[in-house]
């Protein structure tokens, strides 16, 4: 099989498609042929060397897939060849199979292209397990999503919707905050005009910036509110106002979803398959996707990605 090889840490050139060996599926694995995957921003630190996959974990990036099964472990039964899936990875997505523990395999919703359908499993289990079983948001409290525009914004500002949630989402421009609005986020802020902190009271924030926004964050928690951290695009290190943090009786919590146990993979995949998947079937969810390159040319995805001009997921289609 081909796969996007990292020979050395660099810009998006040196991603190669090469001739690799195939996986072998362990006894609880599933073998996908691959039909797509999409890019994260994880791709790109691991690109730049920056982020390396968990011990076990395939070296090739990728975080998502969807595609067809192939073939079946010996101690797999909910899955057989033939199977329309998708699948959240700790890597290998960039390239023609890949071998997955079966935990987090999801079969693809009813009405979801199987292309498309590669941009719905990170999107989909990073906004469930850090906005709802972390954040615990409810109907009619207020959710802030740093980066609305993303293929993380794109589905948090969809689910909290659908879950009878305000929504409130920064991004860069009136182009984003209008895409936003159009999936039904409540307000847009532009982050170019000033202190967000100022223009919103949130119950839950979820944030991708990290130490820059860590002060402004604090500020615009309501009391009793949830900051949750899923990354640090604004630097690692930041201000907390610890007496602003306690009068509020608000919480920080910092997460990641890849170097997770795969136990812990699948509670979060078999909660988005119970409390997700419905709401895409019912098509009140679906992946925005900004643009499908092939997967041989993922460096041109990659330029895509760190030009920040992207709504929505870029797929690299097999």
């Amino acid at each position: 099989m081909h796969a996007i090889v990292i020979d050395k840490p660099g810009g998006p050139d040196v991603l190669a498609w090469r001739e690799v060996p195939d996986p072998v599926p362990g006894p609880d694995e599933v073998l996908v042929d691959v039909a797509a995957s999409a890019v994260n921003r994880a791709d790109v630190l691991q690109r730049q060397g920056f982020y390396h996959p968990p011990p076990g974990a395939s070296p090739y990036p990728g975080l998502e897939c969807s595609g067809v099964v192939a073939a079946v472990g010996s101690d797999v039964e909910d899955f057989k060849p033939g199977d329309r899936v998708c699948a959240l990875l700790a890597g290998g997505g960039y390239a023609e199979r890949v071998a997955v523990p079966w935990q987090q395999v999801m079969r693809v919703p009813d009405g979801v292209d199987l292309v498309e359908a590669a941009g719905l499993p990170e999107a989909a289990c990073t906004v469930w397990s850090n906005v709802f079983m972390i954040g615990r948001l409810r109907k009619g409290e207020t959710l802030l999503v740093h980066g609305g525009a993303s293929g993380i914004g794109t589905l948090a500002v969809q689910l909290a919707k659908a879950f009878g949630s305000r929504v409130v989402v920064t991004a860069g421009s009136a182009e984003k905050i209008a895409r936003c609005l159009e999936l039904g986020a409540d307000e847009g802020i532009d982050y170019h005009d000033g202190d967000f902190a100022e223009k919103v009271g949130a119950d839950v924030i979820l944030d991708i910036i990290g130490g820059r926004y860590l002060p402004e964050n604090v500020r615009a928690l309501k009391t009793g509110g949830r900051l949750v951290v899923i990354g640090m695009q604004g630097g690692s290190k930041g201000e907390l106002d610890l007496g602003a943090l306690l009068t509020k009786r608000a919480s920080v919590h910092g997460t990641t979803l890849r170097p997770r146990p795969v136990d812990e993979k699948g509670v979060i995949v078999r909660g988005v398959v119970r409390n997700v998947w419905p709401l895409v079937d019912a098509g009140a969810i679906r992946p925005v996707i900004h643009a499908r390159v092939p997967m041989d040319q993922a460096a041109e995805a990659h330029r895509i990605l760190e030009s920040g001009e992207h709504i929505g997921k870029i797929l690299l289609v097999g």
